[in-house]
């Protein structure tokens, strides 16, 4: 019994120890574990004087953006960290010098107080001037630091009244940063020239555009923005096309960013081993002035600079972005021996554009490139692919052609045998 008694208090004292010590020991492996960095985003809203105008579902500007506002703020995801910069808030008076560095943050990036950040949105009154250009610099240093996503959300009803600083050329500065921060734009009017620059803003960095005039599609569209960065995205790798395929960078699959200036031809390899497919799509995003009628090509070259496959497509200004692709599957090699490494094929992606634009558009930086490159194993029909570009549509092709050959010869010796039963007759 007593020993009973004394098993039963050793185990226990044992078990007590171990528990003490994974309890120490479970949060400092916890402590080791690297976590995802938090998402951010800022809000940049227009408080100048032209958001008194009550042209949203019977209410002011100012007020449908607060009611959004509200709204947005009660449905950011818990790993959002969100701010919130305001432009033309303070500053009533027409000194424009004054009037254009009027931006300030009005809520700090960071962990969300819902609370405290909409008594600080109700403060707000239409007051003065629209700088965009400063306020857009302002919320890319509020977003500084760290390596996660990054998007700044504008809400404006007007046109920047800060010239010469032009934000369409501060968005394409922050892009030429290369610190994958996207810029969306909101416009709540529905007019060319605001259209016009908010779309330049939002192009030059891969962000959107969007007209809203009621206010659930402002609060909609602005909790989309604000939940799309909390998604998990693929960051793209900025890369430098050259200008001949000797000098191109060497690609992997992946996502990838580059500027191409009006006119001109980048390239790009890739290795393609014998089975897999080549699969390729870029988007060029028309974010300045361009003249009608524009395209883009993307061809797949030899070393030797025969061509293998291309891809085009052509606008005529009535898109901001336009998009073209190309599969090239490279067949098996026959009687290789099986310890023989396939050696793999060099394929050059050569980008050109045919923009063209008036003398005062600026061409440098170029355009914003996307290019996706992915290698897949080849579809076993990679050969008929290739010599026909149909794939299995090839045999329904045939199928289709057989058919109709067998229904004609059908449909003639009936109406043949009628003619003739008719005669006999």
């Amino acid at each position: 019994m007593i020993i009973r008694r004394r098993l039963t208090v050793g185990v226990g004292i044992l078990l007590a120890t171990l528990t003490a010590g994974l309890g120490t020991a479970l949060p400092a492996a916890a402590d080791e574990t690297p976590t995802k960095a938090s998402p951010k985003v800022e809000l940049v809203l227009d408080v100048s004087g032209s958001m008194r105008t009550r042209d949203i579902d019977g209410q002011s500007r100012m007020t449908a953006a607060k009611q959004a506002f509200n709204e947005v703020l009660d449905a950011v995801p818990e790993q959002v960290q969100l701010g919130i910069r305001t432009l033309g808030a303070d500053y009533p008076g027409d000194d424009r010098k004054v009037g254009c560095k009027d931006t300030k943050q009005l809520y700090p990036v960071g962990p969300l107080d819902r609370v405290e950040a909409k008594t600080a949105v109700a403060t707000l009154a239409p007051t003065g001037w629209t700088p965009i250009g400063p306020a857009l610099l302002g919320a890319a240093d509020d977003l500084e630091g760290g390596d996660s996503t990054r998007r700044i959300v504008l809400i404006s009803d007007g046109e920047d009244t800060c010239g010469p600083l032009d934000p369409c050329e501060v968005a394409r500065d922050i892009a030429a940063r290369g610190i994958h921060l996207v810029i969306d734009t909101l416009g709540l009017v529905p007019n060319a020239k605001i259209r016009e620059q908010l779309t330049c803003i939002a192009e030059a960095t891969g962000g959107t555009y969007t007209a809203v005039q009621h206010t659930d599609e402002l609060s909609g569209r602005v909790k989309q923005l604000v939940g799309r960065a909390a998604e998990p995205v693929v960051t793209p790798v900025a890369t430098e096309g050259a200008d001949s395929c000797s000098a191109a960078p060497q690609l992997k699959a992946g996502l990838y960013t580059d500027r191409e200036k009006i006119g001109e031809h980048r390239w790009y390899r890739v290795d393609v081993l014998p089975g897999q497919e080549l699969r390729a799509s870029v988007t060029v995003s028309a974010d300045r002035a361009v003249n009608n009628d524009y395209g883009v090509l993307l061809r797949a070259v030899t070393v030797h600079g025969r061509e293998i496959v291309r891809g085009s497509e052509s606008g005529t200004g009535r898109t901001d972005a336009i998009s073209s692709g190309l599969r090239y599957p490279k067949p098996e090699q026959d009687g290789t021996d099986s310890e023989d490494k396939p050696a793999a094929e060099t394929v050059c992606l050569q980008l050109s554009n045919s923009f063209s634009a008036p003398a005062s558009v600026k061409t440098s930086p170029g355009m914003p490139v996307e290019l996706t490159v992915d290698v897949v194993d080849a579809p076993d029909d990679a050969a008929d692919a290739a010599a026909f570009g149909l794939g299995r549509g090839w045999w329904l092709l045939g199928v289709l052609v057989l058919t109709g050959l067998i229904a004609g010869l059908l449909f003639g010796w009936i109406s043949r045998w009628r003619i003739a039963v008719w005669r006999t007759n």
